[in-house]
């Protein structure tokens, strides 16, 4: 049975995730921050009878982090997926229509970086050994294609999309840097999807952003670790 770890389980594309892959018959490991108010994510756990298993995990707290790695060091994890994201605190309406220049929040810049890219950092770092126990160890990271610097033609979003420019490097850097252990690295932007953070007007369904991530990481062979692909298979520009 391959075994997939999912960030931000507990909602939208995470949930969706771990529904998809369950139903597969995949052992699914599922983080999310609180799960005592995961109530969808917790009716799936009951009903797959163990097979799949919810953990606490706050990705801002690091020593969280490793102590999860800590728990599950005898569990190879073919699949590491870094999902969980944030906006800035004003939500998709500030990060997309507010073009926020003048009067940048720091603070709130310093959340967004710890979430989109020194967790998935710290989550491939915690985990490399689990990856690298498998015949085939995969790190996917969802970006966005608001990441994209040859892309941006609107402007505005400064946190997002530099926070997601940022885990583009990091993961890219890390393809070539685990290379050698056997680990392919990607990055994936789900499309504009309908969710709590892509908001009611968007362009797809969860289900149809997700079973096209799932058919792209499928078919990731090792000469292709460090691209960046939207959720329909296309190269990106960085």
């Amino acid at each position: 049975m391959p075994t997939v770890l999912i960030t931000g389980a507990n909602r939208g594309l995470g949930l969706e995730f771990a529904l998809q892959y369950a139903a597969d018959g995949w052992r699914v490991h599922a983080c999310c921050r609180n799960p005592s108010i995961a109530s969808d994510l917790a009716e799936l756990a009951e009903g797959a009878k163990g097979q799949v298993v919810v953990h606490r995990l706050d990705l801002c707290d690091f020593s969280a982090v490793d102590a999860l790695a800590d728990e599950l060091s005898s569990e190879p994890i073919d699949l590491l997926l870094n999902n969980a994201g944030v906006y800035t605190k004003g939500g998709y309406a500030a990060a997309v229509y507010d073009k926020a220049f003048g009067k940048s929040d720091f603070e709130d810049w310093e959340k967004v970086f710890r979430v989109n890219a020194f967790a998935p950092m710290k989550m491939a770092e915690a985990f490399v050994d689990h990856l690298a126990s498998t015949e085939q160890g995969k790190l996917v990271t969802i970006s966005s294609d608001m990441g994209s610097i040859g892309l941006n033609s609107t402007g505005g979003s400064y946190s997002y999309r530099s926070s997601k420019a940022a885990v583009n490097c990091l993961m890219r850097s890390l393809s070539l840097d685990l290379a050698e252990k056997g680990i392919i690295v990607a990055l994936l932007h789900p499309g504009w999807v309908s969710t709590d953070m892509g908001g009611p007007d968007a362009d797809i369904t969860p289900q149809t952003s997700v079973s096209g991530m799932r058919g792209v990481i499928e078919s990731l062979k090792p000469g292709q670790t460090g691209c960046f692909k939207s959720y329909q298979g296309k190269t990106l520009p960085w």
